[in-house]
């Protein structure tokens, strides 16, 4: 399992995708240098990734630093506060389950570093609110996986339909079938596609 450690082993991936598929080889002399995006580890950063769903990004960073402002960060003070607790800091009374749920939920994060990518999305999806976009995602960026892809993400559907001028967006199911061809580098598969809607975007207008 190959883990993703510093921007050479971003390069690497970059490298090995772009004699593989002309088109990523495109898409990078559109995009320049990607981003490492490498995110921390363990309780917080995923109840930050739940508060985060289905709200803006500014939502989402409101929250998240409303929580860290009243300490709420760690499995302890998230599974003793009370409803109002977090309510006043912004969740929902859907959130506030999930954060509870996350908290009760006995994760050894530390364990989770030698778990294979099946293994740990497995293990967080068991906790109500992860999704499976939510768990390839910290498979990805905290835990610096370099063959998972989060093929539910709008954006890596719409940047595909573009570059590889598909017909439609493509769907999860068939997205996921696309990335097989991507592996072992289908992480920075993603970053290449993220990077690329970003281009596309602002070229075209896409929303």
């Amino acid at each position: 399992m190959r883990i993703i450690k510093g921007d050479p082993c971003v390069s690497e991936g970059a490298a090995w995708l772009a004699a593989r598929e002309p088109r990523f080889a495109l898409a990078l002399t559109q995009v320049g240098p990607l981003p490492l995006r490498l995110k921390p580890e363990g309780f917080s950063e995923l109840l930050s990734a739940i508060m985060g769903q289905q709200v803006s990004i500014a939502s989402a960073a409101a929250i998240n630093g409303r929580l860290r402002d009243a300490g709420l960060v760690d499995e302890a003070s998230v599974l003793a506060a009370t409803e109002d607790d977090l309510r006043a800091c912004g969740l929902s009374r859907q959130k506030i389950r999930y954060a509870h749920a996350l908290a009760s939920s006995g994760i050894d994060f530390d364990a989770l570093r030698a778990k294979n990518t099946p293994e740990v999305i497995k293990t967080l999806t068991a906790v109500p609110g992860v999704g499976s976009w939510t768990a390839e995602i910290y498979a990805m960026f905290s835990l610096g996986h370099a063959d998972v892809f989060a093929s539910g993400d709008l954006a890596l559907q719409e940047a595909a339909r573009i570059l590889f001028e598909l017909p439609d967006r493509p769907k999860e199911k068939e997205m996921r079938q696309m990335a097989l061809d991507w592996s072992p580098w289908q992480s920075v598969a993603a970053r290449i596609l993220w990077a690329y809607y970003r281009v596309a975007k602002d070229r075209e207008g896409i929303t």
